[in-house]
């Protein structure tokens, strides 16, 4: 592990060559069109779903589900297809600057186990979810018992607990209110206190959602409720959406610490909604944004700033906001507010003396970049050029705790 030692002027050089112990040869100098980044946090994504990404975003989130994502997280039984699948999702958003992932991975242990391993080898930091969901009216083949799914998320954490990764975490991961029973979620509740690990799933994602929560579960106020009466809105959880939670069910969020993955991208795609991130931040609530592919249909995090932008826009435009979110406040959401989300802001999100070097090396004028600088463009000109309009041509390296992972080595 490479930590940042210090940040200091180019003027003091010499002095600090004496202090650290390093020779001249040994610094390394970017030219005027290179400059380093902070690692980039995803906050939100499916692995399974990678196989269909940049597809099928043409139905409503219930029947999107039933019609292409239960029938293709089936296929995951087999782990050959898994490995296949996993190692391109992995390779792919590191080489999109993702240093840090938040996974959903599906109902199969020992598949979920291999993206851990994957995950590893690559070196990308990451939490990876086995998922858990034991009602499935759309797919009945698609899902466990409750004994079983609680057995088997006990054995996914342990699983990966006892292989000591440096960087790799397990998560509770509740599919979402509606593909589980009350048990389940207490029980995954208890689990994840136990084992005081961290706790994903799915909140207020759309209206028909919310609509069958009510209804499957009568007794609870509000879907926030469930998740709190059942141990699982926590300090230590992370919930996708959040586009139609209520004054009251944010409150309860800023209250248990719990933090929000706004993913502009799948909320436009498939016409759940709009989050009002202004708002959600106005109650101190913790934020990252995440990519959820597939219903996302890039693996990009550049995409999920550019929509969280546009969806601030539309905010704004609509009345219902005053101002939009500026690029600077979209990418602090995309770096250190994702860690923040994830409790691992005293690890990286900047580049504060301290902490690791999660970092992408981008050169502006790549050979083959696709926007174009001009001689009148300052440097905050060519950083705001590559946000909007820059992809992985313009990522020349990526470093996950000061070591190089891309260039991926001829060992993965």
């Amino acid at each position: 592990m490479a930590g940042i030692a210090f940040l200091e002027p180019v003027e003091e050089q010499e002095k600090l060559a004496k202090k650290w112990g390093f020779k001249a040869s040994e610094i390394r100098e970017l030219s005027n069109n290179e400059f380093f980044m902070p690692g980039l946090v995803d906050t939100h994504i499916h692995a399974p779903q990678y196989s269909f990404s940049g597809t099928r975003v043409d139905l409503p989130l219930l029947q999107w589900l039933k019609a292409y994502t239960y029938p293709t997280e089936t296929k995951y039984k087999d782990n050959d297809f898994a490995e296949e699948v996993y190692t391109r999702a992995v390779r792919r958003t590191l080489k999109n600057g993702t240093t840090t992932a938040c996974y959903f991975a599906t109902i199969h242990t020992d598949a979920s186990l291999l993206l851990a391993d994957i995950i590893d080898k690559f070196g990308q930091r990451a939490f990876v979810g086995k998922v858990c969901m034991d009602i499935n009216e759309s797919c009945p083949d698609y899902k466990e018992t409750t004994s079983e799914s609680v057995k088997e998320t006990e054995r996914f954490v342990r699983g990966v607990l006892e292989k000591k990764y440096a960087r790799v975490h397990p998560i509770i991961t509740p599919r979402f209110g509606p593909s589980c029973t009350e048990e389940m979620l207490g029980r995954l509740g208890d689990l994840a206190e136990a084992h005081g690990v961290y706790v994903q799933s799915h909140i207020s994602e759309t209206e028909e959602e919310i609509k069958l929560v009510q209804k499957i579960f009568p007794t609870y106020q509000n879907y926030t409720e469930l998740y709190d009466k059942n141990k699982l809105l926590t300090s230590k959880t992370i919930m996708a959406h959040g586009c139609y939670l209520s004054d009251e069910e944010l409150k309860l969020f800023t209250c248990r610490g719990a933090a929000i993955a706004h993913c502009p991208n799948s909320n436009t795609a498939l016409c759940s909604g709009f989050l009002n991130v202004k708002k959600v931040l106005k109650y101190n609530v913790k934020l990252g944004l995440g990519t959820d592919v597939a219903g996302g249909y890039s693996a990009s995090m550049f995409d999920a700033i550019r929509n969280a932008l546009i969806v601030s826009n539309t905010l704004k435009i609509n009345k219902e906001n005053e101002e939009g979110l500026t690029l600077k406040e979209v990418f602090q959401l995309a770096t250190l507010g994702g860690s923040q989300a994830l409790g691992l802001d005293a690890i990286i999100g900047n580049f504060e003396v301290g902490k690791e070097f999660d970092a992408l090396l981008i050169n502006t004028k790549a050979s083959d970049s696709p926007f174009d600088l001009f001689a009148s463009d300052m440097f905050e000109d060519s950083v705001q050029k590559f946000l909007y309009l820059g992809d992985d041509r313009n990522i020349e390296e990526v470093y996950v705790a000061g070591k190089l992972v891309v260039p991926f080595s001829s060992s993965v």
